[in-house]
């Protein structure tokens, strides 16, 4: 549901082609996590947004943003997520991020379990059927 793939090329388009491979890869991750997601592309903004609905301020969990050399991983609560491991950077009021710049870094089961735990904090349950 939301965007798809032309729509994501599109958004991404501008960037070097691994800085493209790898936001392909941090996509599909978000995807193994919540199989459901409804996905969000901006493409003007060069973002993705990330949730159980298509509104960004209430039902978004994360974003993703291409950059020069690396991915940009945001949570939209990351502030009140569990980081145990500190792999949250930032330091507004609610948004966090991690920076991807390698496919290595979506392994890290620390990463995986942050981005399970967002898909379920402040957000409305996703909608199945």
């Amino acid at each position: 549901m939301g965007t798809n793939d032309t729509e994501f090329a599109q958004a991404i388009h501008s960037f070097p082609a691994p800085v493209q491979g790898l936001a392909q890869e941090v996509r599909q991750l978000i995807h193994r996590v919540l199989p459901e997601v409804v996905e969000v592309a901006w493409v003007q903004q060069r973002n993705i947004g990330f949730g159980t609905g298509v509104k960004k301020n209430s039902e978004h969990f994360c974003w993703l943003m291409p950059a020069s050399a690396h991915v940009t991983l945001g949570f939209n609560y990351g502030a009140e997520l569990p980081d145990p491991t500190q792999l949250l950077e930032g330091t507004g009021k609610l948004f966090r991020h991690v920076k991807i710049r390698s496919a290595e870094q979506l392994k890290d089961p620390a990463l995986i379990a942050l981005l399970r735990f967002a898909t379920t904090y402040r957000v409305p349950a996703v909608k199945r059927g």
